[in-house]
């Protein structure tokens, strides 16, 4: 067998992981190798309809394929998820400045409202102190 490297589609991939019946797959292979019959049973459609999404993982270099006898085999190749994660590392970064800018904001907005409590709580309570005072005296 000769050593070649192997190079992933990203579209290959990506299209791939669209289908959630697929993905479900995926996350089933995680627990490691399984037999075609019995990731089949592990859903509610056809054996030939899981055939054709193994098929599908299996051109997107997903999943790899060993026959024993009669029997398929299926494991996970993570490898081509990586081009899933350089994409959205992209997000990661977007996602995780822009939540820095809003804790910042938030953090600033609740130190003036801290500040500013003390004149309008002393304010609140001369006034309701008043209205105690007029509440006895009416008795």
């Amino acid at each position: 067998m000769r050593n070649q490297t192997v190079t992933y589609s990203a579209e290959a991939t990506f299209s791939a992981l669209a289908d959630p019946t697929r993905r479900a797959v995926l996350d089933l292979l995680r627990r490691g190798r399984q037999p075609a019959g019995q990731i089949a049973l592990a859903f509610p459609v056809s054996r030939p309809a899981i055939s054709k999404h193994l098929r599908l993982l299996r051109r997107a270099h997903l999943v790899n394929e060993h026959r024993e006898g009669r029997h398929r085999f299926y494991h996970l190749n993570p490898e081509p998820l990586k081009a899933v994660d350089s994409w959205l590392d992209q997000y990661r970064v977007f996602w995780s400045t822009s939540l820095a800018s809003l804790k910042a904001f938030v953090e600033s907005e609740y130190a003036r409202e801290i500040a500013a409590a003390p004149a309008s709580s002393a304010k609140s309570h001369r006034s309701t102190n008043r209205k105690r005072k007029r509440k006895g005296a009416e008795r």
